[in-house]
């Protein structure tokens, strides 16, 4: 029964049960837990300052806004924005 679930969860005999992504979720938790303790313990973690973090989330702002931009252009255009810009060029004739 425990081998039917697994073959129903791996999507069938193509998905390996090797590496990271497939351990549970608890355990890659654990493991990164570990790396952390230990870059800290070897001083070659980097902790944030307020500053970095103030830049790093208006960076992030920033590239979040011009990504929403690019989208509603986008959408604009292909809601039948081309009949608007061939209607002014004929006035502009």
């Amino acid at each position: 029964m425990a081998s039917d679930n697994m073959g129903n969860e791996s999507g069938g005999s193509r998905k390996s049960n090797r590496g990271f992504a497939s351990m549970d979720p608890q355990r890659q938790r654990e493991i990164a837990s570990e790396g952390g303790r230990a870059a800290h313990e070897k001083g070659t973690a980097h902790e944030f300052t307020s500053e970095e973090a103030r830049e790093a989330g208006r960076k992030g702002g920033m590239a979040r806004s011009a990504a929403n931009r690019a989208r509603k252009a986008a959408e604009q255009g292909n809601s039948g924005s081309s009949s608007d810009r061939s209607g002014s060029s004929d006035s502009n004739r």
